[in-house]
């Protein structure tokens, strides 16, 4: 964690078993092609564990002494970015995990251990995919575990995106009764913590931004019955992509924002598919916008393939330069180049080893830290 003389500081249960035997996932995101079909993930070789028992949050002020939580507190949207509880501008840099319903055996004491103190990551985002063996099968039960994966982010003093992974079919409204119920059930939870983010839809596509816009205004005030303070983060057209793979670019959200307050606007990108167009449109929108990177890859638009550090590192140097925070997609030992991990380390619990990370992993576990 470090602060700059600008003034910018870089902080650094039944339905679970489908994890045994679902055979077919989404890739990292299926984003930016509607015809995207990529190799589902290889089955796990460990359970997805139960989800607890309801047990209640940790305390509100439980996060440990030099923590990116007891650093900064409740973060808030102010101009296009976030600061926090002393007015300071923040970066906050991590990881987002994997579909809760494959590989929540990813996501452990040990694991976050990891991430907290030898990557040093400010925030986990967790995803709790809507459809693809997820939520709509048991709905307390992933509610359960997206609590006990967000608690364990608190306990470690880390900031938690709580993520309502919808993705196909690609109309946030399909699922909006659902969503009205996850919602309330974690701001409900989490009304008094400084941590957590709250991300309404994940990858809008195949609808207009009216559309998007009309959900989330829907959706806003559900938190903020429960959660006046928390940032909401609110998905954009074209998988997350501020419309251009749909043929637009921000201004449409420009000139027509979300009404409501405290909020951003996520942007997601893999950097071996989206280039020039899509790195320019970040920048535009960060100008105009509150933006937060919720999903991003250094491969292909599937996750998968080689690994394009050049362009990945243009990227992070445009959102170190727009203070733009982000989660990089992610956090499991997936067969594919954009899972951190090498395959089998989930079961094995080997998190820190030096075997342990694909190439990719590498290069964002170093990327986090510094």
């Amino acid at each position: 964690m470090r602060h700059h003389h600008l003034g910018r500081a870089r902080t650094g249960a039944a339905a679970l078993a489908l994890a045994l035997t679902a055979l077919t996932a989404p890739a990292a995101t299926d984003a930016f092609r509607a015809d995207a079909a990529p190799a589902p993930p290889a089955p796990s070789t460990a359970p997805a564990p139960a989800p607890p028992t309801a047990v209640p949050p940790p305390a509100p002020d439980a996060a440990p002494a030099g923590s990116p939580v007891a650093e900064h507190g409740r973060l808030s949207v102010c101009a296009r970015t976030l600061c926090d509880s002393r007015g300071r501008a923040v970066q906050l840099t991590g990881m987002s995990t994997h579909g809760t319903q494959w590989y929540a055996q990813c996501v452990t004491e040990g694991s976050l251990d990891v991430l907290a103190q030898e990557w040093d990551a400010d925030v986990l985002r967790v995803s709790t995919y809507v459809q693809e063996g997820g939520y709509e099968t048991d709905p307390e039960g992933f509610t359960r575990l997206a609590q006990r994966i967000v608690d364990q982010a608190i306990e470690r003093g880390m900031y938690a995106v709580i993520d309502w992974h919808m993705l196909s079919p690609g109309d946030p409204h399909a699922n909006t009764g659902s969503a009205k119920r996850f919602f309330t059930d974690m701001a409900s939870r989490y009304a008094d913590h400084p941590n957590v983010f709250y991300e309404i839809a994940n990858e809008p596509n195949g609808v207009s931004w009216q559309r998007i816009r009309s959900y989330a205004e829907e959706l806003v005030p559900v938190v903020r019955a429960q959660d006046p303070d928390g940032v909401v983060l609110v998905g954009t057209r074209a998988w997350s992509s501020f419309g251009v793979s749909e043929g637009a670019d921000e201004q449409e959200v420009v000139a027509d924002p979300v009404d409501a307050e405290n909020i951003m606007y996520t942007f997601h990108f893999y950097a071996a598919s989206h280039r020039e167009e899509y790195l320019r449109t970040l920048e535009e929108a960060a100008d105009r916008l509150p933006v937060f990177v919720t999903e991003f890859g250094t491969q292909d638009y599937a996750g998968e393939g080689p690994n394009d550090f050049t362009m990945a590192q243009r990227y992070l140097d445009l959102m170190a330069e727009k203070n733009i925070s982000w989660t990089n997609w992610n956090f499991s030992d997936d067969h594919r180049s954009g899972a951190v991990f090498r395959e089998g380390t989930c079961a094995a619990g080997d998190w820190g080893g030096a075997d342990a990370l694909k190439e990719s992993g590498a290069w964002i576990r170093d990327r986090i830290r510094s």
